[in-house]
């Protein structure tokens, strides 16, 4: 998923600068910021126990799958609904699962009838953030894993790693420049494709893992670990609008929608990390509630909180440094539709050895 701030790319950065500065006795590492999961996956294949949280329901199912799940999946219920599936080997039965969902037929659900043009064509937004097909086949597979779900034909193993399935694979087919900002007027050639519902990866050892969906300073209230990572917002552009319809395929729960976009109600998920006014208050407040032997903080050189802002409040729990990496600017479109004043960023990974 191409995701605003993604680490993707940084990865190998993080781990380096990290092992430089935690001794060998550190098991817990904590991600409450955790967006799509990549560093909390990636740390848990190196054998971390993984806190994960995030205020965004559909980055909590992300999570929920790539750091809780931890355990092959059976689908043994399933087989009531699908009886082929007892003669399908274990690991092989998500791939199965999945292609099954892939040939439903397709419904006009909410969807359909609220972003793509056959289902809005006669209302007084017109949205074309998917073709008509795929809003169909979205709405078909949500609905009958909502189903399974409800009828306790899956686990709830399952169904996160079936939500996390859709999730990640209409996005592959979104009719937008990369987040759900906006739509493209014309609809692009990937959008085009039919949707086919590809089985998430699974991430399988013998830990045991935390996901929450909650303000990141109730988890730090009964959390703590070894190492605790931060990865905020850097500026004033909130995660709940540019992925708005995530949001709603996630929690499917038919919200009233307003505007061009169809954006559903985010008040409560309003970063205060991309607040100019309540950025520095809320950060200082965060790394003083903390309870954890190390702190590292991804930011970079264009966010609201400046080197000396970070250095003066993460130096309150101790001894104070950063590594720096220069890496490639997000772009969510092409450089004709938006002056971009540089290619590439500095991305600071401050850290305190806390006291």
């Amino acid at each position: 998923m191409n995701y605003i701030g993604s680490k993707l790319s940084l990865l190998e950065f993080l781990e380096e600068s990290i092992n430089k500065v935690v001794d060998k006795n550190c098991n817990i590492f904590c991600d409450l910021f955790a967006g799509t999961g990549s560093v909390g996956s990636f740390f848990k294949k190196k054998g971390y126990k993984i806190i994960a949280n995030d205020i965004q329901y559909y980055s909590y199912v992300l999570n929920k799958h790539y750091i809780e799940n931890h355990k092959e999946l059976t689908f043994s219920k399933l087989i009531k609904k699908i009886p082929e599936l007892k003669n399908i080997d274990l690991e092989n039965r998500k791939d199965y699962v999945c292609n099954y969902l892939s040939n439903l037929k397709g419904k006009k659900g909410f969807i359909y009838k609220n972003y793509c043009v056959g289902g809005t064509k006669n209302k007084k937004e017109l949205r074309q953030y998917f073709s008509d097909e795929n809003g169909m086949r979205c709405d078909a597979i949500r609905q009958e894993i909502e189903l399974w779900n409800n009828k306790e034909l899956i686990l709830p193993d399952e169904y996160y790693f079936l939500l996390t399935s859709l999730l990640e694979s209409i996005d592959k087919y979104a009719n937008t420049a990369s987040v759900y900002g906006a739509f493209l007027k014309k609809l692009k050639k990937i959008a085009q494709n039919s949707l086919i519902l590809k089985p998430a990866n699974l991430i399988i050892n013998k830990q045991e893992h935390q996901v929450f969906n909650e303000d990141i300073k109730d988890v730090l209230e009964k959390s703590s670990g070894d190492i605790l990572y931060l990865d905020p917002p850097y500026n004033q552009r909130q995660y709940a609008t540019n992925y708005h319809l995530l949001e709603t395929i996630a929690k499917y729960d038919n919200p009233k929608i307003y505007g061009k976009t169809g954006l559903r109600e985010y008040q409560s998920q309003k970063s205060v990390y991309c607040s100019r006014s309540e950025v520095k208050k809320s950060f200082k407040d965060l790394i003083l509630k903390a309870r954890t032997r190390y702190i590292f903080l991804s930011y970079n050189n264009e966010g609201l909180l400046t080197p000396e802002d970070i250095k003066e409040i993460m130096s309150l729990r101790g001894k104070y440094s950063y590594f720096t990496k220069e890496y490639n600017r997000f772009k969510a479109d092409s450089d004709k539709n938006r002056d971009h004043k540089a290619k590439k960023t500095i991305e600071y990974l401050h850290y305190v050895v806390c006291e």
